[in-house]
């Protein structure tokens, strides 16, 4: 009869599986959510300023970029770009006039990439959109220094998890 009572109760693993199971489930959710909530603000930004030369994605690479002058393959490798399309959204970007696009001097296989002037304009807008929510994060939406310090450790432990499971296949 024991043998049959300790098969019905789930292991002590299990158990803590089946506790945090929902909860990362919903922290997927949101993480996905506030992702595509970051580009619409930011597009709201700019339909103010009517500016519609670039599209939000456009303007966070934009503002990833800032002063660095890049190799392309350094936007994806340093997170910031995290689309399937990059070489779209740098052709276009080149072609209207917000990133230099150039050949290396060193290894011309190697395309270098920095912000032109106007580039460095959709930058500053961006800035300006990260500025104002820094100095009223706290007060408007509740969210103190203390608690983006502990989200911050979770989510940089749930990148390193990930990148952990397909480094070694977990």
């Amino acid at each position: 009869m024991s043998a049959v009572t300790n098969m019905s109760k789930p292991a002590p693993q299990q158990a803590r599986a089946n506790e945090i199971r929902p909860v990362y489930l919903e922290a997927l959710t949101l993480v996905e959510r506030l992702h595509r909530r970051l580009l619409d603000v930011v597009k709201d930004e700019f339909d103010r300023r009517d500016r519609g030369d670039v599209n939000s994605t456009q303007a966070l690479l934009l503002y990833n970029i800032g002063d660095k002058d890049l190799s392309a393959s350094e936007l994806r490798t340093r997170g910031y770009y995290l689309g399937s399309n990059v070489s779209y959204n740098v052709k276009k970007l080149v072609e209207i006039g917000y990133l230099h696009y150039a050949r290396s001097r060193l290894d011309r296989r190697s395309v270098r990439i920095s912000l032109t002037p106007k580039g460095k304009e959709i930058h500053d807008i961006v800035a300006q959109i990260y500025e104002k929510h820094a100095a009223t994060v706290e007060q408007i939406g509740g969210v103190s220094c203390d608690e983006f310090r502990t989200l911050n450790t979770s989510l940089s432990r749930l990148e390193r998890f990930w990148t952990d499971q397909i480094r070694y296949r977990l």
